[in-house]
């Protein structure tokens, strides 16, 4: 008789991103023990409009578990869920979906739009409540508004309206949830004065359709007999990021989580926002234990892609270079010291995003290296003033970077520099949101204690240039 192989305990992770959908097995120390990633074809929803494939990512959710279950190393604790958020899945009666997953970016009836505001104190009022930016179907409600106006047979099907990560849970666990993170990412859903829902979600009978809400680190059985994990009711993507900061990091600090979107995560604020603040990509998300998030978001990443590529055509040069150049102080003196002539500092947010590096003409830089500088020290100056948004009047000391950029000298160099009073740290971390689904049910399937050392940050000290 051989011996038993001793199984280790992990958690399994669903991460869905828009791109790829990743599972990941964690050990108690939080390593990742397994990964499996899939890419998905988008298919259309009624309209032609391009959507999610429901089905596929249902499917490829059980086959992958199946897979993991069978492994002889491994015994499954947990499962828990993370995925971008505005999004959801009707289900009726008997948790069948009944409709496609209607991609966030598909276009909104402005005459709805208008019916909505206008029944609901006006766009300004219902933001300022809300912690919304007016962005159509982004703000998740609005898209059962459009059903129940536009669909009102599907209307009346539905039992649920879960967003994405309550739906994946709700397949393994049989339990239909709601949780404060995916409500509170600029849904038009949640009155932050109140922390309730908004008087309109009552009004138009879209509450009794929004299952239970439940704590994030509220853990359900698994609906299949014999299996004894507990089954975790999933959470927002940029919230789960934030939860290994949370756990690791006591001191005020911000979080820039950097990728297409460079948004500034301040959970050390709860001052409500104001109109200016709406009006520039400022919003609330809450957070794992409910309490709210100040954030504001930058399109910096696309806008980084697509001047690269300007500049690799125009000088004849590889993309792929850009990835390392080394930080010249020189150069940024020399850029600097044009735009103290030209103002750039006094200029606000809109301004610089008016004549923002896309608008410069790259004849006027004798090298790609200076174009490339010009570039990143733009696309900073744009990002001092979308941080110093969530920054102001708080105690933070500390800005941590991941992502894209924390791995771009030149941006972090500068953004050290246009932050002098912060530490500006670059933090490295294998998998953010993954982590932070696995850590918001920590105590539910992990004996030891929570990790110190999940984060690794390194530090990015002003740099004068030499004379």
């Amino acid at each position: 008789m051989g011996l038993e192989m001793k199984k280790t305990p992990v958690i399994a992770v669903f991460d869905v991103g828009k791109t790829n959908k990743k599972l990941f097995l964690f050990d108690e120390r939080y390593k990742i023990v397994f990964e499996r990633s899939a890419r998905f074809t988008e298919t259309l929803d009624e309209d032609g409009d391009p959507c999610e494939n429901l089905e596929s990512l249902r499917l490829s959710v059980f086959d992958s578990l199946r897979e993991v279950f069978k492994n002889p190393e491994f015994e499954i604790r947990a499962i828990n869920f993370a995925t971008y958020g505005a999004s959801f899945v009707y289900i009726d009666e008997d948790g069948k979906p009944l409709a496609p997953l209607y991609n966030y970016l598909k276009e909104y009836s402005e005459t709805l739009k208008k019916q909505f505001y206008d029944t609901y104190g006006g766009q300004e009022v219902f933001s300022n409540l809300t912690a919304s930016p007016v962005l159509g179907s982004l703000n998740s409600g609005m898209q059962i508004y459009r059903i129940k106006y536009e669909k009102p047979e599907l209307f009346h099907q539905i039992r649920y309206a879960l967003h994405l990560p309550q739906y994946l849970s709700y397949l393994i666990s049989g339990q239909a949830y709601s949780d404060i993170t995916s409500i509170g990412c600029h849904t038009n859903l949640w009155d932050f004065t109140k922390n309730d829902y908004h008087d309109w979600v009552f009004k138009e009978g879209i509450a009794e359709k929004l299952a239970p809400i439940v704590p994030s680190d509220q853990v359900m059985p698994a609906a299949f007999p014999g299996n004894n994990y507990g089954v975790g009711a999933g959470l927002h993507d940029s919230s789960a990021a934030l939860v290994p900061y949370l756990v690791s990091f006591h001191e005020p600090f911000i979080l820039l989580s950097t990728g297409t979107w460079c948004i500034s995560l301040n959970p050390f604020n709860s001052t409500p926002l104001t109109t200016t603040e709406l009006e520039n990509d400022c919003l609330c998300y809450l957070q794992y234990e409910g309490k709210p998030v100040k954030a504001s978001r930058l399109f910096a990443g696309y806008e980084h892609e697509q001047q690269v590529k300007r500049i690799a055509s125009h000088y004849g040069t590889d993309i792929i270079s850009y990835r390392t150049v080394p930080y010249d102080a020189g150069i940024i003196d020399e850029l600097s010291k044009a735009d103290e002539l030209e103002g750039l500092q006094e200029k606000s947010l809109a301004e610089l995003k008016e004549n923002s590096f896309a608008q410069r003409d790259l004849t006027n830089y004798t090298s790609d290296i200076i174009a490339y500088h010009r570039l990143i020290l733009d696309l900073v100056n744009q990002q001092y003033l979308s941080t110093s948004m969530v920054l102001k009047g708080t105690n933070v000391k500390r800005i941590f970077v991941d992502g894209g950029f924390s791995r771009n000298t030149i941006f972090m160099n500068l953004l050290a520099r246009v932050f002098p009073e912060l530490e500006v740290f670059a933090a490295h971390m294998a998998q953010a949101t993954a982590v932070g689904a696995a850590l918001a049910i920590h105590k539910s399937w992990n004996k030891q204690p929570l990790p110190n050392d999940i984060v690794e940050l390194k530090y990015y000290a002003i740099v004068q240039q030499q004379h």
